[in-house]
């Protein structure tokens, strides 16, 4: 049993501090968000310098899996003992991660860099917006969280272009660099400013749970990345994660049942909201995380476009999202209804997919940008609305847990989104590099025959393609990769059209409860 001392005669105290207190919870906010999505531009040149093309989709669901593994942790821990030390603990361990990355000479190096990189991004996300709660009203909440949004969707775009600015000039490693002296800022002011509530935690923290959520967790993104391409969906080790992830999954649930101290406790599922926006966040994590982590990349191979021009491109993206969170934020606040903007949010984000899923190697970048504002448009009126309605469900004394259980399974719909989309992407990219390119080669002589040389498996080159050497490729191998990459990507845009549809399904049955007016 854990009682804490939640007294909301804090929150009056706070409010000289509060705006100095925001600005470090946005700039970490920006850092975890920036995580997941700056190497998203850099990904062709790194493979290229350092190797690994099968590799790839680590760069982000390897930060993901830890992310994902981190927030029911931070949490609960939160909820326990208090949130400030554990907030600084997550910005050091972000920039321990983010230093060692800077410095990796090999992809495993980087991978586990960006895994470290990763558990620190997930306490500061879901610890800073237990934060807000503490010392904002639900009521007034809204239009905080709405701008915790915007700082998302700014990351969205800013990520990419940053990644892709510091690929062009000074070097991808900066991606990584720029978290040092973000980070030190934030923990100082964080430091200085934050005074926060003390839990008092009588029972002993749930380690059983946490080793079989880590082991379920890490099973089940493994499966997804590797089947079908490191092995085939038969293949023992495939076979042998798919059933941890399982039997894990069944021992996690009894295992919380009977614990004194859960780290996820079930009787938040008692709650009709928190299980419908929890499923429906999930979804939402594979749709956004899958489709942000591969566009840069799909833009710059397909569309031949700089790492920076691909990150720019991305900026209507950001408008859309920026500017209808921060909009249905404010009117949430003010008129105190919400229910709806998430499901018109979902439906928007259906209809994204299925215009991204036609697209072919001749759609204009006019036609993308469009695109892309009407996805970052869905997304805005999604994303923090599902947090703030889990938050409104749950006095302050658990809304650290509830807010990070939610945000968990979000996040495992955003691991799943940048493995599956990822496998399924590269599959699909080499199954068509490898029956489309040796007919070209075939039709090309002598040079074919050194080209077919180079870029089977003992050549590589297929491994190390970026953005400036296919542009140095003859013409019909240029085509060939275009639409390969394109054909790769694309269906399965469609293949999440169905989910996000039934997503929309799940949100109709929300409870519009009245948004609390007090901290408590």
């Amino acid at each position: 049993m854990v009682t804490t001392t939640p007294p909301a005669t804090q929150a009056p105290a706070q409010a000289p501090r509060l705006g100095l207190i925001f600005a470090a919870l946005l700039t970490t906010m920006l850092m975890s968000s920036l995580g997941q999505m700056i190497f998203s531009t850099a990904m062709p040149t790194i493979v290229g310098e350092l190797g690994g093309v099968n590799h790839m989709s680590w760069l982000i669901s390897g930060f993901m899996v830890t992310m994902t593994i981190a927030m029911p942790i931070f949490g609960k821990i939160g909820d326990m003992v208090g949130r400030k030390w554990l907030y600084l603990f997550g910005i050091a361990t972000f920039i321990v991660g983010s230093t060692l990355g800077g410095f990796a000479q090999s992809m495993e190096v980087l991978i586990l860099a960006r895994a470290i990189q990763g558990f620190g991004a997930g306490g500061m996300m879901v610890t800073s917006q237990a934060i807000v709660a503490e010392v904002v009203s639900a009521r007034e909440r809204g239009k905080f969280m709405g701008i915790m949004g915007a700082t998302f969707g700014l990351s969205s775009v800013l990520g990419p272009v940053l990644g892709g600015w510091f690929t062009d000039g000074p070097g991808w490693r900066w991606g990584l660099w720029i978290n040092i002296p973000l980070g030190i800022l934030a923990f100082t002011t964080s430091l200085l400013v934050l005074r926060l509530r003390r839990g008092r935690a009588t029972g002993r923290f749930d380690w059983l749970g946490t080793l079989l959520l880590t082991v379920t967790t890490a099973s089940l993104v493994l499966f997804t990345t590797w089947g079908g391409l490191e092995y085939p969906w038969g293949h023992p080790i495939i076979l042998s994660l798919i059933a941890t992830t399982v039997i894990g999954a069944a021992l996690f649930v009894v295992v919380e049942l009977r614990a004194t101290n859960p780290l996820i406790p079930m009787e938040l599922f008692r709650n009709r909201n928190m299980v419908l926006t929890t499923a429906a966040g999930t979804v939402m994590g594979l749709a956004m995380i899958g489709a942000l982590g591969y566009l840069p990349t799909y833009l710059q191979m397909v569309h031949t476009l700089t790492p920076t021009n691909a990150g720019l491109m991305m900026i209507p993206m950001m408008v859309g999202m920026i500017g209808t969170s921060s909009v249905s934020g404010a009117l949430i606040s003010r008129h105190g209804n919400y229910k709806w903007y998430p499901i018109a949010g979902m439906a928007v984000i259906s209809l994204a997919l299925f215009l991204l899923s036609r697209l072919t190697v001749e759609t204009t970048l006019v036609q993308l940008g469009v695109l892309f504002f009407v996805f970052g448009f869905g997304l805005g009126l999604v994303m923090q609305v599902l947090v703030l309605i889990v938050q409104n469900s749950f006095p302050i004394a658990m809304v650290g847990t509830a807010t990070a259980s939610n945000n968990f399974f979000r996040q495992i719909g955003s691991s799943l989104g940048a493995s599956l989309v990822g496998s399924m992407f590269i599959h699909n990219l080499q199954g068509n590099l490898s029956e489309r390119l040796p007919e070209t080669f075939a039709t090309m002589g002598p040079q074919g025959e050194a080209y077919a040389e180079a870029f089977s498996e003992g050549g590589g080159a297929a491994n190390s393609l970026t953005p400036a050497s296919v542009v140095q490729l003859p013409e019909t191998i240029r085509e060939v990769i275009l639409s390969s990459y394109n054909d790769g990507l694309t269906p399965v845009f469609l293949l999440m059209v169905p989910l996000t549809v039934f997503a929309l399904l799940l949100l109709l049955p929300v409870r519009e409860d009245k948004l609390k007016e007090t901290i408590a």
